[in-house]
């Protein structure tokens, strides 16, 4: 696709049980020429807890861990901008989602 045709076509977030780390999946449209992407996750008091840089990425299909910095405030907005430096640029695509806070350790047994 050229510049102008290309698109973000999927954004999804996956948070770890953990609850302080996200796996974000994007695709976007075969392209002739790499784009560049920005990624921000923001909280419920849309304050920015990770963000991401993406320059020229071989692929179109993507995916990349974000560490979420904080306490957690759900639900959290994840925002991707797809955009060439000298050229068109995408509307910004957004999935919105919870993060469960971790679960407590059981404690250790002593032998």
């Amino acid at each position: 696709m050229t510049p102008e045709e290309t698109r973000i076509t999927s954004l999804t977030a996956e948070p770890y049980p953990d609850g302080y780390r996200l796996r974000v999946h994007i695709e976007m449209t075969p392209f002739q020429q790499r784009p560049h992407l920005e990624v921000v996750l923001s909280d419920a008091n849309q304050e920015e807890v990770a963000s991401s840089s993406i320059v020229e990425p071989l692929s179109w299909k993507l995916e990349f861990t974000m560490h979420i910095r904080g306490e957690l405030h759900n639900p959290y907005t994840l925002e991707a901008k797809l955009f060439y430096p000298d050229g068109p640029a995408d509307e910004p695509k957004t999935f919105q989602f919870d993060v469960k806070p971790p679960s407590p350790s059981e404690p250790l047994e002593s032998a």
